[in-house]
């Protein structure tokens, strides 16, 4: 009896031969399930989807491109879309894995036999060289997988599993389960899972916890299709305007970068409206379409400019009026984006929560100081939206960051403005604030460079591009009132570092900030872009909260980058943090453009603002010519009717770009999280060290070497104290009793490394080699194969999860070759048959052409003899 689960899918599709643009929708998919897009990576059309959590978590999307949608073509190496598509949701909603390994094609079972990697392993086929099938021995050398040599699956089969293996098998209609699920192969399930089946996952989600098996033989209701195409984007901006603006110049900094929103961030032909509110909501510019620099002016002139005596504030009362300028379009506010400013406590904001919702616009909500309530994180929350917290800080650059994170409605990144630089400090008088920024080739068009100041006139600029030339404070768009100067670079920006300095010619200390924004260079590049999110937004203390920040040029991942997440507080200090794309720690898959890490210093209770900077160098090799993993598998060819029939080769696309020269520089706001109970005195240790995920096993003549990546004294930072590695011939053991499996002598192994560094342990495990006396789970010896796993302890005997579980074959006689597995004995016998027959037909051959000759001999010998 199966069970089914209703989901809400969101596709989004940029590709123009797919999609055409109608006028009167608009478009409220902000986190798409699936994206459609032309950007391949170096594997052409293979669908894949990106995971950066855990076994059994949730990934962040899927990716098609439209080649794999529209050529029917491909269905011949991918299988059916339908199957396809499965496969990859599996990745995407339950979080399983990859049963294929294109770098680890076979392996060496317990019983020495040479396997290919599968599951499950009742899947048969031949190996087949460059010049077609071959035994299984001339495609090994040294153990090692002979370049030409691949493994041709039969297209006709009886197993039945498994769809994350090769889903474009016929008779492949289940995961692996616990029946047929391969432990030995050396797979991305295996490593992520601890060795646990796809359906053993799967069934642990809450998709199959929280659902009921159907009734009868009736089948799930048919999926309801609803296409939203890109429309019109209509923008309002709603902002506080109580006497709590007044506090820490929070009205000034809500000018400076609304003024710097509708001036450079919002796109063009975007509807844009304003509206402000206290205890009651105001209209301020209906809606108003931007076309050119004066419809921008237009609307920056109705900004609010004071703010009003009354401390009481009423957001519901904002977003009604909001909500009434942007249904003047065509009568709904439906797909409408609404900007929320407010540093108001206001209590009653859930009293129009189902108001918000049923409305179907999107909520980014920036919340200003320590005063606003929860309720606010919610509108955002349920909407879809992003929430942000700016610190009441003269020195936070967090505001113009929040409007400068918030996202478009087109999903354009050519119309996208990208920003490069984003920093703030309190400059002392007669002091500079000095620093260069790295201006791309990928980027340049619309390039500005935004000065703000708090006191005072504006400070002394200087400006020197890549070749010299200068600009100074005259060159600037200078607005006192809001107190910014602003240079936008006519054309492309020179390529390069750009070098500003800000002098401080003012006998008091000022508060100077620099945001540097720009736009594609060209449509044939994509750029560099770096999003952030976290794992958890509202953390209850002491649990961490996991930062990211997925770096990637196009859908190309970034490799080598230096990542660094700032975090602020209410009130506290900023943290300074930096992420790695490692594979170890919070980071899940190494070298897959996502940089990672645990943060877990909390200083006060409240919101924490988090920005990240990432700084790329030219002389370090860094564009992943692939995106790692977790993508259905493109079959080379089939044996079918026992021909052998290959599918074209899989596209490879090259990536025609410019040399880059320079590097690049990227700043993006990750938005804000909330923290609760976080002790107000120094609390004691409470953070172990974080689990160890990427535990390798590999036997060494008698030995077995292991290796990992040192976790630390608390989670990913610092020093742990010991390790605890224990073994077992049975998986099932040391996967649900870890501390009673057999304990490893580690008396060699050093104290743990710093974290991040690469640890190797290598022991003898003559326990389950010297008899069965020291067989420990009641296995006879003709079981090979050891499990390991490991765990670190801090010095306040504070442990970290189990490990990943490695296993590795202990017992190969002396001097013996490895078995060959039954299909290569099969296919063995059918080529000596074959070679059998073609004896034959060739001595048949050769009695006909010796008979024939001395026929003929003997026409020639009479006929001589005639004349």
């Amino acid at each position: 009896m199966g069970s089914f689960k209703i989901f809400s899918l969101c596709f989004t599709i940029t590709h123009s031969s797919i999609i055409r643009k109608p006028k009167h929708e608009r478009f409220t998919c902000a986190k798409a399930n699936v994206i459609v897009t032309d950007w391949y990576g170096a594997h052409g059309d293979d669908p894949y989807t990106l995971q950066y959590r855990g076994c059994g978590k949730e990934g962040k999307y899927i990716h098609f491109t439209s080649n794999f949608l529209l050529n029917d073509d491909l269905t011949a190496g991918y299988g059916p879309r339908g199957r396809v598509f499965v496969h990859e949701w599996a990745h995407l909603r339950w979080g399983v894995f990859d049963e294929y390994n294109s770098e680890k094609p076979f392996y060496i079972n317990g019983q020495n036999q040479i396997k290919v990697t599968r599951c499950s392993s009742d899947i048969t086929g031949i190996f087949v060289c460059e010049k077609g099938p071959c035994p299984q021995e001339n495609c090994i050398i040294s153990k090692l997988f002979k370049e030409g040599c691949m493994f041709i699956y039969n297209s006709t089969q009886n197993a039945t599993a498994s769809i994350m293996f090769m889903q474009s098998l016929s008779s492949v209609v289940e995961f692996c389960d616990a029946r047929t699920h391969n432990q030995e192969a050396p797979n991305l399930q295996n490593q992520m899972c601890s060795l646990r089946s796809a359906w053993d996952v799967i069934t642990d989600s809450a998709d199959f916890n929280h659902s009921f098996p159907m009734n009868g033989t009736g089948l799930p209701p048919p999926p309801v299709f609803s296409l939203i195409q890109a429309g019109d984007k209509v923008v309002c901006l709603v902002l506080d305007v109580s006497s709590k603006m007044e506090e820490a110049d929070r009205l000034l900094r809500l000018q400076q970068a609304a003024e710097f929103y509708l001036m450079q961030i919002v796109e063009i032909h975007t509807f844009v409206g304003i509206v402000s509110f206290n205890s009651k909501g105001e209209i301020r510019a209906q809606l108003h379409q931007i076309n050119s620099d004066d419809d921008r002016k237009l609307l920056v002139s109705h900004l609010p400019s004071t703010v009003s005596a009354e401390a009481q504030t009423s957001v519901c009362s904002g977003l009604k009026k909001g909500f009434e300028v942007v249904e003047k379009l065509n009568g709904k506010a439906h797909g409408s984006v609404m900007i929320l400013v407010t540093s108001g406590g206001d209590e009653h904001i859930g009293n129009c929560l189902l108001t918000v919702l049923s409305s179907g616009s999107t909520i980014h909500s920036i919340a200003l100081g320590s005063s606003v309530v929860k309720n606010l994180e919610e509108l955002s929350h349920h909407t879809g939206g992003v929430k942000f917290f700016v610190p009441d800080k003269s020195n936070s650059n967090s505001m113009i960051d929040a409007f400068s994170r918030i996202p478009s409605g087109t999903g354009d990144i050519f119309q996208q403005r990208i920003q490069l630089e984003s920093t703030g400090e309190n400059v002392k008088p007669h002091h500079q604030l000095k620093n260069t920024v790295t201006v791309d080739n990928s980027v340049g068009n619309d390039t500005t460079f935004l000065v703000t100041w708090q006191t005072s006139g504006p400070p002394e600029i200087a400006l020197v591009d890549p070749n010299g030339r200068k600009y100074y404070t005259s060159d600037f768009i200078t607005n006192p009132a809001l107190r910014t100067a602003r240079l936008c670079i006519p054309g492309t920006a020179e390529p390069g570092l750009w070098t500003y300095t800000l002098n401080n010619t003012h006998h008091s200390l000022q508060a100077l900030k620099v945001t540097v924004t720009s736009r594609a260079s060209s449509s044939a590049m994509p750029p560099a872009t770096v999003e952030v999110f976290v794992e958890r937004d509202s953390p209850q203390f002491p649990h961490p909260v996991m930062i990211y920040a997925n770096v990637r040029k196009g859908i190309y991942p970034i490799l080598n980058a230096t990542v660094t997440a700032t975090i602020e507080p209410e009130t506290a200090d900023p943290v300074v943090l930096k992420l790695f794309d490692d594979g170890a720690g919070a980071d899940i898959i190494k070298n897959d453009g996502i940089y990672s890490r645990y943060f877990f210093s909390f200083a006060v209770n409240g919101s924490y603002s988090l920005k990240v900077h990432v700084s790329y160098s030219s002389s370090k090799s860094g564009l992943a010519h692939s995106v790692p993993g977790n993508r259905a598998i493109y079959v080379p060819g089939y044996i079918a009717n026992g021909n052998i029939q290959m599918n074209a080769p899989r596209k490879s696309v090259g990536r025609h770009e410019e040399e880059q020269k320079w590097g690049f520089s990227r700043v993006s706001s990750g938005g804000s999280f909330s923290v609760l109970g976080v002790p107000a005195d120094p609390p004691p240790d409470v953070f172990p060290p974080c689990k160890i995920i990427d535990l390798e096993a590999v036997k060494v003549e008698e030995e077995v070497t292991l290796s990992w990546t040192a976790p630390g004294e608390d989670y990913d930072q610092g020093q742990a104290n010991s390790y605890e590695i224990r073994m077992s011939q049975s998986l099932q053991k040391i996967q649900d009793d870890f501390n009673n499996a057999i304990l490893v002598n580690i008396s060699k192994l050093l104290s743990p490394q710093q974290a991040g560094t690469k640890e190797i342990f290598t022991f003898s495990p003559k326990l389950f080699t010297n008899g069965p006396d020291h067989q420990p789970d009641g296995e006879t010896q003709e079981s090979h194969r050891i499990y390991v796993a490991i765990r670190a302890i801090d010095k306040n005997s504070l442990k970290s999860a189990v490990s990943n579980i490695a296993q590795v074959s202990l017992f190969i006689p002396p001097n013996s070759a490895p078995v060959l597995a039954r299909d290569h004995l099969i296919l063995k016998g059918v080529l000596t048959a074959v070679s059998s027959i073609g004896i034959i037909c060739l001595t048949i051959a050769v009695t006909d052409y010796i008979l024939n000759r001395k026929k003929r001999a003997d026409k020639k010998e009479n006929g001589t003899k005639l004349i």
